[in-house]
């Protein structure tokens, strides 16, 4: 964001988002009508189903224009159809490269033009405040290769460190043999009071393996369940049910919050032994998930449209089996990266 701020300053002329698109919405599917096979279904945060027809035959960039996630930004496939929550922007003029459009409306801040208050929306007239930077199509394009760069370092670069350090181990142990505590989480009542405790659902896991706390509900639960099952600093949550077309299920996020929080019970604690480092064990995990996607996608089973995880199988993923002391260093290295990153955060904010 900081490089596209340098380039396109205010010195860029800018069109309204409308001028150069056309926003619309599309009549909602019920997930009743949902097929087995077909053309892939886009809601606000990505794939949720298939269904027999498609209504747009081009890729298009998706905005959540209804709750906690309004603004969030998705492309869709081509061949597929849009519904739910999300906004369709289409028609983009030839002043605007696709990815360039995508790029900026990532990063914009959409508290200016948000209303509902309690339920949060992006209406198509709002829409007309969005005012977009229209450089020379060279710069445009010399943005996205900056942006593409960028993406592929910040993931490939530390995953390759993750590579280089532990990808030749000679000495591999299951998963099993680095978990001290796992168990399921609990559902509970509904919170009828207003002063239930705070659940973890899969729609607070990330792609990242970071949680977003955004919309967090709250549930009754009994308070010896509470005490038992509260997570903890470095704890590690499993998505044990859930998954899409695009990534099945499987996917872990590391807990690092304050306060007391439950999980549900489509995900799954694992919490280290003694002598393990959380970190470590953690990013174990993302990197074999990300990089291991078809042997996970053996590991799981679908009953009504859910896919269902089979823990023997997730047990013996193979981990390297390393000294604390090597991975206490990859920590080190694994945080200041992260510190990194929410510095560059705060100045932006700034």
């Amino acid at each position: 964001m900081s490089q596209f701020i340098e380039m396109f300053g205010d010195d860029t002329t800018r069109k309204s988002l409308c001028e150069i698109c056309r926003p619309k919405q599309w009549p909602t599917i019920q997930t009743k009508d949902f097929t087995e096979d077909g053309y892939l279904v886009y809601g606000a945060n990505g794939v949720i189903g298939h269904y027999k027809e498609y209504n747009h035959k081009y890729p298009t960039i998706l905005m959540a224009c209804r709750g906690a996630s309004c603004g969030a930004i998705n492309v869709s496939e081509p061949e597929s159809y849009i519904t739910g929550n999300a906004m369709c922007l289409d028609d983009l003029s030839n002043e605007v490269c696709f990815e360039f459009l995508v790029h900026f409306l990532t990063y914009y801040d959409y508290k200016t033009i948000i209303t509902g208050g309690a339920q949060p929306q992006i209406t198509i007239t709002s829409l007309q405040k969005i005012e977009i930077p229209i450089p020379p199509k060279k710069e445009q394009e010399k943005f996205v290769a900056i942006a593409r760069q960028a993406d592929k370092s910040e993931f490939g670069g530390f995953k390759s460190q993750f590579i280089e350090e532990f990808g030749g181990s000679k000495s591999i142990k299951p998963l099993s043999d680095f978990i001290d505590v796992s168990f399921p989480g609990e559902w509970g009542q509904e919170d009828k009071n207003g002063d239930g405790v705070k659940v973890i659902r899969t729609t607070n896991f990330t792609n990242i393996g970071k949680l977003d706390l955004t919309d967090v509900v709250t549930r009754d639960i009994d308070a010896a369940k509470v005490e038992k099952k509260k997570l903890k600093k470095g704890d590690i949550l499993l998505e044990r049910s859930g998954g899409t077309n695009d990534n099945p299920v499987g996917r872990v996020v590391y807990f690092d919050e304050e306060g007391t929080f439950l999980f549900n019970n489509f995900t799954q604690l694992l919490r280290c032994k003694e002598g393990v480092n959380p970190t470590f064990l953690f990013y174990s995990l993302f990197n074999y998930y990300w990089m291991n996607k078809r042997a996970i996608r053996g590991m799981g089973n679908k009953t009504t449209g859910i896919q269902n995880l089979k823990m023997d199988k997730y047990w013996q993923i193979p981990i390297a089996d390393v000294p604390i002391e090597c991975q206490e260093e990859f920590e080190s290295i694994y945080n200041q990266a992260d510190k990194s990153e929410k510095c560059c955060e705060i100045r932006l904010a700034g």
